[in-house]
Order: C-alpha cells, then structure tokens, then sequence
C-alpha cells in the first residue's frame, strides 16, 4: 500500500479543511444561520455537488480504467477533454440565462421573493462547475504518474479566497458578503486551474495534449470513447451517492424552519473531514495501482491493498466516529458559537452533526471497496446499488424530517451510508471481508475504540463543564 501517497492526500485535506474551517468560522460569524446565509449555501449548492462528485474520484473512476487501457491516450484523453467543456460550458449559459428555474427546483419550499434573491447568486457560482472540471480532469493525469500533492493542495486557493472576501467584507450588510463568496469562489476556481496547469507542464503532460490535439484526426479511437461513455454515467452516479443525498437533503430541508439548511452545512462540514482526510485520500491514492494490478491479473497485490485499507481506516474512521458523537456539541461550541452564531444554533447543529457521524465508517469503507467495482468495470452495479441507497435516503428522510428536523435529514443519510456499504461488500463478496476480520487485528480495534470512548465520554464531562 503506497502509504506516502496516502499521507500525502491527507496533509493536503488537512491542509485545506484547517483554511475550510477558519473560512466557516468568519461565515458563521457574519452570516450565522440565517436568510442570507442559506441563500449562499443553497445557490452554491449544486457547483459545489459536481465539485465533490469530481473531487471525491466520480470522474476518475470513470475516466482512469479506460485511460489506462487505451493505446492512444493522448487522443482519447482530448476528445473526452472536449466533449465534456462544450456540455458544461453550454450547460452554465442556461443556467445563467435562466437562473430562477435551476433554484426554483433546488429549493421548492421557498417563496418566489427569496428565490428572485437566490438567482443571480447560483447564475455567479454555477460557473465554478466548469473550472473544477478542469481541475479535475488535470488531477487524474496527475495520478495516472501517481502525482497526488498539487490536488490535494489546491483547495486551500478556494478557502483562501474566501476568506479574504469575507474579511473584506465582512462588516458590510448580509447580501453584499453573500454577493462577494460567490465571487470568491471563482477566483479560488481560477487559482487553482492556473497551479494545475504548471503541474502539468512540469511532470511534461502537456506534450499529451498537444499532441492528442494534432493527431484527434488521425487515430481512431472510436471504440474507447464507446466504451468511457458507457461506463461514465453509471460511474458517477455509483460514486455519488453521497453527495445526491446531501444534495436533497438541501431541497427537503427548505422546507423546514429557516436555519436548516445552515445547520446541515455546518455540520457537513465537520463530518467531511475525516471522510475527505482518511477515506477519499486513501481511495484517491490506492485506485492507480489497484488498476493497473487488476489490469495486469495481480489480484493477489491488490487484495493485499485492500486489507491494508480497511484496518486503515477502521481504526481511524472508528476513532472519529466515536468522538464526534460524543463530542459533537463542544465542537460546533467551539468552531462557530460567537457572532452571531448562538448557543442555540450551536446545540441545533450539534444535534445533526452527531448523527451524521454514525454513517461515517459505513460510507469511508464503501469507498473503499468500490474500487473494486470501478477497476473491473462493474460501474452499472455501483450504480445500481446508489440509486437504492438513495432511495432508502429519500424514504427515510420523508419518515423522519417532521417529527425530527435537519437531525431527521441527518440520520437519513447515515441509514443510506449503511445500506450502500452493506450492498458494496455483497458485490465485492462477503468472503473477503470475512478473510480480513479473522486477525487478531480485530480485537485489537475492538479494544482501542472502547477505551477510546470512556476517554472522550470523560472529556465530554469537563468541557461541557466549562461551556457551562
């Protein structure tokens, strides 16, 4: 297991959720939960789904098996370069010709006043989708030579950026710092295009491109472009399930009391941490040599890399879990509670948070194991075990928002985690998890998390002690 490029995935996510963070903190404190702060969250919204679907390895998924296997990779990655900027690029003029209609359908429960003030902000920020698309496209080159660093690092460009919009702005009226982020985001899109560009060029990538441009006409490459177009929809609906389901989370929760779709953001926010930290690093890093192993009939090597894996992030995602249960109202206390982010909102949000967290292990080593699917193309089989997770999200979420809230949103979508890993690990074959499990690792793990959680129960006890 290629652990340097794990860590190195995980310092960048570090990296990057530490500027997330700091750029939460000022926005909780400007905005808090409130009219113009779901505005911004709702109209960023649907850029932001796309940003992870690409981030979190949809397109790579999709993209990296059928770039390996062609015999005219210059070629073929141009043409799929292509097609993709025209329909995104005319997808965004649409958007921005018709803005009230895209917010319209993400935030049914509003009235037409808060959507007319919603619009021009998703016609601003839906332009990001195309530049993350760039970016994206440029990491999985990136990782075919296993490059990981640029990615990993860029974020911080989008969170810097906001945070220089925000302290700017910060003491100006709601809908001017509303109006700035969604600039800001931009900008942060453009940084990080321009760092991937020199990546580029200087790992000699650009000579692919170049000359895929000037042979485009001359190789036939009609077969594998067949072949990724089968594979693409199936691979990102299979590897987005996630982010579909917080995606309605937002639509259901507009119908909630105002502050909802606050509430899961925030929240969001936290869990996604040690997903992003743990589960997509290790992921993003295993799934080149888990391809080209597979590709090569070295399943023995990547099976070891799958062992390693899942005790990985057992152990890791199994420690976050614990303590943000247990600790998830001294968290939000201490991240967003000032300004005009009170104790209220704290307890609301904390509330979210600690269901969020009981989908966390389920969701990381789905994640995990689903690389399985995407490396000997079964994507229509990833696909096919999304959409009913995402159904049991949706039913689950319909049962439980009126009587609980965005909490009721929040422990929906932990359900859902649970069924995507249950029917992943049935795809996979329960003999390999069968395989894993009989180590003396297990009770070892077994141990660590118990003691683990009277330590942070006992914390937990003196910190709310303090907040009091």
């Amino acid at each position: 297991m290629r652990l340097k490029s794990i860590f190195t995935n995980s310092f960048g996510i570090l990296l990057s959720r530490i500027f997330g963070f700091v750029r939460d903190i000022l926005l909780a404190s400007t905005l808090g939960a409130s009219y113009w702060s779901d505005i911004f969250f709702l109209a960023n919204r649907l850029p932001n789904l796309f940003r992870n679907i690409f981030a979190e390895g949809a397109f790579t998924q999709a993209f990296m098996p059928s770039f390996v296997a062609s015999s005219n990779k210059g070629v073929f990655a141009t043409a799929i370069f292509l097609r993709f900027s025209l329909f995104i690029i005319f997808g965004s003029l649409l958007v921005t010709l018709a803005p009230e209609t895209i917010t319209m359908l993400q935030a049914m429960g509003w009235s037409a006043t808060r959507i007319a003030d919603t619009a021009p902000l998703t016609a601003i920020n839906f332009w990001y989708l195309y530049l993350i698309f760039i970016v994206t496209f440029i990491a999985t080159l990136l990782q075919y030579k296993e490059h990981f660093v640029t990615t990993a690092m860029s974020t911080v460009l989008l969170n810097l950026s906001m945070i220089v919009a925000l302290l700017l702005f910060m003491r100006e009226d709601p809908k001017t710092i509303a109006y700035a982020l969604s600039i800001s985001v931009l900008v942060g899109g453009v940084l990080q295009v321009a760092v991937h560009l020199i990546a580029l060029y200087r790992l000699k990538l650009s000579r692919l491109l170049v000359g895929g441009w000037r042979y485009r006409n001359r190789k036939d490459i009609t077969h594998e472009k067949q072949k990724f177009t089968r594979l693409f929809i199936p691979a990102v609906w299979g590897g987005s399930s996630l982010q579909i389901n917080s995606f309605v989370g937002t639509i259901l929760a507009s119908f909630l009391v105002t502050g909802s779709i606050s509430y899961l953001t925030y929240a969001q926010r936290i869990f996604q941490l040690p997903l992003a930290l743990f589960a997509i690093a290790t992921a993003t890093a295993l799934f080149p040599s888990i391809s080209k192993a597979l590709k090569n009939d070295n399943e023995t090597l990547a099976y070891a890399n799958l062992s390693k894996g899942f005790w990985l992030l057992s152990f890791a995602l199994g420690m976050a879990t614990v303590g943000g249960v247990i600790l998830a109202e001294p968290i939000i206390w201490l991240l967003f509670e000032r300004g005009a982010f009170d104790s209220q909102k704290s307890q609301a949000t904390a509330e979210v948070l600690s269901l969020f967290m009981l989908g966390l292990l389920p969701l990381g080593l789905s994640k995990l194991f689903s690389l399985f699917l995407y490396a000997t193309y079964r994507q229509g089989k990833a696909a096919m075990i999304a959409t009913i997770s995402v159904l049991i999200n949706i039913l689950a979420s319909l049962l439980l928002m009126h009587p609980m809230g965005a909490s009721g949103l929040a422990l929906a979508g932990s359900i859902g985690g649970w069924v995507l890993f249950g029917l992943t690990l049935k795809e996979v074959g329960f003999g390999r998890i069968i395989t894993i499990l009989h180590s003396k690792n297990s009770y070892y793990l077994l141990l660590t998390l118990t003691l683990f959680a009277l330590l942070m129960y006992q914390l937990n006890g003196y910190v709310m002690g303090v907040m009091r």
